[in-house]
């Protein structure tokens, strides 16, 4: 998808509908690290979905309208956001149900071995799920930084997010994979804070699973459906926890047994959430039709938002790196109570979010996201802190 130059941020604005403003007019959100904004395309997936699908065609529309084919048709698309070939990818249930399956999948790859090494800062529910994966399977849970990672040859799986969801640190997947690799592990990937803020090429750097949400950077909806990643060298020897009817070889045959689908496909549980689904299809027009800007450009012009912030900024600690190569798509402060401020910014039309205890996070989501709502974010910031 290369683009013949790079747009500036917020080249996709008119694409979009933006939160309002307590005085009627568009919000400045910089929320779209935790909720992405809605486009426009979205709604009228959405809206044809329900009037010109569901209502028209009622149960054909599995068939008639493409519907049983969706999940593995959105995973291509999400797939080539993260630099996976087809057919290794599939977009449906949660991200907890996603990731809860692809760490049990991951550790019966490597029977024998006895050790979860997780990210001991990672994602709430990337934690508590390792906590349950690891009673459930009798694998020891050892945490540590991304960084300090140490696998040996008793570790079984390596989790770690791309990118830090409090600090908004850019991890080096890269050096992860090499060490994990060296000790013969498997790793799972949280993308969540990557996905269609930043290139991620799993296939070249060797990534074995991966997960992520489709509510961010994606735009896809309160909600929206989550994707899972398995590298197509474990399709043979996937073997997912969880047994859905729709991950059977032959689903509709409803027999005794369960027999996996061929590769990625049985990944697939329960019945896909066709409304959320169909207004993620639309939301990913954003980044892969025709005239849709190159990650690399959207990279370029998230960084050039957090530059632009950066620089306006007062004197507060800044958590989230500096340099481009480890900063990922938000931008965190320390600041003093960070709910009260996040309420006080919202009531002067500045949407971002906090994280406790003391955390305000700035998204830059380059779509929508112009450098004059991040200099304004940093100014409205400097006149609370006074």
């Amino acid at each position: 998808m290369p683009s013949s130059s790079s747009p500036e941020p917020g080249f996709a604005r008119d694409r979009f509908v933006l939160p309002r403003a307590p005085d009627g007019s568009d919000a400045v959100y910089l929320a779209g690290n935790s909720l992405g904004a809605q486009p426009r395309a979205a709604r009228d997936a959405l809206l044809a979905a329900v009037d010109d699908q569901w209502a028209r065609v009622g149960v054909a529309g599995w068939e008639d309208c493409g519907w049983w084919a969706t999940p593995r048709r959105l995973g291509d698309r999400v797939g080539a956001l993260v630099g996976a070939a087809p057919g290794q990818t599939v977009v449906g249930d949660s991200t907890s149900v996603q990731l809860f399956g692809a760490l049990v999948a991951a550790g019966r790859l490597r029977p024998g071995r006895a050790t979860l090494l997780s990210d001991a800062g990672h994602f709430p529910t990337d934690r508590y799920l390792a906590s349950s994966v690891a009673r459930l399977t009798g694998l020891r849970l050892v945490t540590s930084s991304p960084p300090a990672m140490v696998p040996d040859a008793d570790t079984a799986v390596v989790a770690v997010p791309a990118v830090d969801f409090r600090t908004g640190e850019r991890w080096d997947l890269a050096a992860i994979v090499e060490r994990a690799h060296a000790a013969g592990a498997v790793v799972v990937a949280d993308l969540s804070h990557a996905v269609g803020a930043m290139p991620v090429a799993l296939d070249a750097l060797g990534v074995d699973l991966a997960v992520g949400c489709t509510y961010k950077y994606l735009n896809g909806g309160p909600g929206a459906p989550a994707f899972a990643y398995v590298a197509a060298r474990h399709h043979d020897a996937l073997d997912p926890p969880l047994t859905g009817w729709t991950g059977h070889a032959d689903p509709f045959g409803m027999t005794e047994a369960w027999t996996p689908a061929p590769g990625v496909g049985r990944l697939r549980v329960g019945t896909p959430p066709m409304l959320s689904m169909l207004a993620l299809d639309g939301a990913l027009g954003v980044f892969d039709d025709p005239d849709a800007a190159d990650l690399a450009d959207v990279r370029a012009a998230s960084l050039a938002l957090g530059d632009a912030f950066l620089a306006a900024l007062p004197a507060v600690d800044v958590v989230t790196p500096r340099e481009h190569d480890w900063r990922g798509g938000h931008v965190a402060v320390r600041v003093p109570d960070a709910e009260g401020l996040c309420a006080a910014l919202a009531r002067r039309g500045v949407v971002v979010d906090a994280r406790p205890p003391d955390l305000l996070r700035f998204g830059f989501a380059a779509p929508y996201v112009t450098l004059d709502d991040a200099r304004t974010a940093a100014r409205e910031l400097s006149a609370l802190l006074g």
